[in-house]
């Protein structure tokens, strides 16, 4: 594969990045915009990203509207914040109902308003302006998005007609198609953006992957629901390719193996797309000038006398900590590709190991050599089957639908039940049961619900007693949600890795959780090169970067991090 080069690629007017959190869209999409704009192209830069970190990069400050950027000539930033975005699409849904429904009704629409897919359809509501516009098309040579809108929303926005009735009249009980409440009056809007999006005369959608078996799935993933819905036009980027290793070094040649090993075995559905890589960099990408550099080039810090990180709180200190604390309820909780699946068998071996009963319970398939170990060990194991508890879901919401119901309304019905809000409330009501049979064991669980979930099953439950609009939320969910709000009793284990993105995803769960009512203790910052002995000065300079993300962790965590060095499995 060849490096990713501006010169040698035929961008199109509009240019989507996407790919999952850490994987480094956002940084590429900065150097691409950057890189067009040193060439004398007129660029256009939105971003929708969250964990967007544009300001610090440009240093200036930046809005929704659009902020010339000094040290960058020609390139414009518009950085749309998803949650204002959001809360203002709430607010325009909810606002004809005040003073008409009662206060447990609005509470439960506005949390059935304040999930992951509210956030993603207000932001397209907003950047399908800039999408749309005329005027823009003409100024700029090249219109960049960071952050491109999934399958999901695009399939929601190409539903039929009655979005503004669909809900007041919904009595099925699904779980977040509420944010269609408020389209209506843009259908003509979201039609212009869609067909932009599936012309590939005039868009280009970028993939951005890292070399590593659980991205490229999930690029693979992203890549097929968009073919679904005509946008073929794809290139794929490979960020983070190792291209300085040592055959004395240990590590890095561990590193550069198990990278090459990934990359021969890209899922067939983007390994016939144009594919780039960018090479890892040692540096950090918080500024421009850096910025500047990642598509071209590096140059290493030399790291005289390095010593790795040693004498830190580590794994055994958290479980110490959680069996003395006499916790009974324990989730592993992060993004995907932290480690969190691990880490939760780790905690039960270890509670074991100090004379616990222990149930460890988790919805990852590939896990099985961690399983063995935990049944060797004595603990009792269940593996929840996601796809199986979500048709059961599925098959419960629809025998709730009436038998007269338009072929409309079961389209709604159908597609909320794709939603990842659907998908998450069918495993959680799975873990409710096993803690609820658990008894008198400590149960360790991966894959904990987000706030949001919990917010919604308990305003479910309100919204259920005051107007018995659905039914169905079960007795031990019931039990789980006040257990969990109990710091006595449950621990949320927040797992990050040492870098930016990986961070401030890991910050607004804990901030989502403490919205739900949950205060977490203890933060687990996982691979860490900084506790490595490497004596490749490349990983030597990347492992010095880690530093300061390790620093920010122990900041939230009130000094709570136990540090996991980084190992090839």
């Amino acid at each position: 594969m060849k490096n990713f080069n501006l010169s040698e690629s035929a961008f199109t007017k509009y240019l989507f990045f996407t790919g999952k959190g850490g994987v480094g869209k956002t940084s590429v999409a900065c150097a691409t915009a950057t890189g067009l704009a040193d060439q004398g192209k007129k660029i256009l830069l939105i971003s929708t990203d969250p964990a967007s970190n544009l300001q610090d990069v440009f240093a200036q400050k930046l809005n929704g509207q659009g902020t010339s950027i000094a040290q960058v000539p020609g390139l414009t930033v518009v950085n749309l914040d998803p949650e204002q975005e959001a809360a203002a699409y709430r607010e325009r849904v909810i606002s004809p109902f005040r003073g008409m429904l009662p206060d447990s009704v609005l509470q439960n629409m506005e949390e059935q308003l304040s999930g992951s897919c509210t956030v993603e359809i207000a932001a397209f509501n907003a950047f399908s302006d800039f999408l749309t516009d005329g005027s823009k098309r003409t100024e700029y040579d090249h219109i960049i998005f960071d952050t491109a809108p999934t399958g999901h929303t695009l399939r929601m926005l190409q539903l039929p007609s009655a979005w503004s009735t669909f809900i007041s009249e919904s009595t099925h009980g699904a779980s977040c198609l509420g944010q269609l409440s408020g389209l209506e009056e843009r259908k003509d809007i979201y039609k212009g953006a869609v067909e932009t999006l599936t012309d590939r005369n005039s868009t280009r959608l970028i993939l951005v992957s890292r070399p590593e078996t659980s991205a490229l799935n999930e690029a693979a993933r992203s890549s097929r629901e968009l073919q679904l819905l005509g946008i073929h036009n794809q290139i794929l980027i490979i960020n983070g390719v190792l291209q300085q290793w040592q055959d004395e070094d240990k590590v890095s040649t561990e590193i550069h193996e198990k990278q090459q090993s990934a990359l021969q075995n890209i899922p067939v559905e983007i390994a016939g797309y144009p594919a780039f890589i960018v090479p890892l960099r040692s540096y950090n990408l918080s500024d421009v000038t850096n910025i500047r550099r990642l598509l071209h080039e590096d140059e290493v810090d030399l790291i005289e006398n390095y010593e790795p990180i040693r004498k830190e709180k580590g794994l055994e200190h958290l479980i110490d900590d959680l069996f003395t604390s006499g916790k009974r309820v324990i989730f592993t909780m992060g993004k995907g590709g932290v480690g969190k699946t691990t880490l939760a068998t780790d905690i039960a071996l270890g509670l074991s190991s100090r004379g616990a009963k222990v149930h460890l319970t988790t919805t990852d398939p590939a896990n099985h050599l961690n399983y063995d170990l935990a049944i060797r060990a004595g603990i009792s194991v269940s593996r929840i089957d996601e796809a199986s508890e979500l048709e059961k879901y599925k098959n419960e919401v629809r025998s709730k639908a009436p038998a007269n119901m338009r072929d409309e309304d079961k389209a709604y019905i159908e597609e909320d039940l794709r939603s990842p809000c659907t998908q998450e409330i069918a495993v959680f009501k799975a873990f409710a049961e096993i803690v609820d049979k658990a008894g008198d064991e400590i149960v360790v669980i991966d894959t904990a619900p987000t706030g949001h979930t919990l917010l919604l099953l308990d305003s479910t439950q309100s919204y259920h007693r005051e107007v018995e609009r659905t039914q169905g939320i079960p007795d031990s969910v019931s039990r789980l949600l006040p257990r969990l709000r109990d710091p006595d009793e449950t621990e949320v284990v927040i797992v990050t890795l040492p870098e930016a993105t990986p961070v401030w995803e890991a910050e607004r769960l804990q901030a989502d959780l403490k919205r739900a009512g949950i205060l977490n203790k203890w933060w687990v910052v996982n691979a860490c090169l900084s506790m490595v002995n490497t004596v490749n000065p490349f990983l030597r300079s990347k492992a010095q970067g880690e530093i300061a993300w390790i620093d920010k962790v122990r900041e939230l965590s009130d000094e709570n991090t136990a540090l996991i060095e980084w190992k090839n499995i």
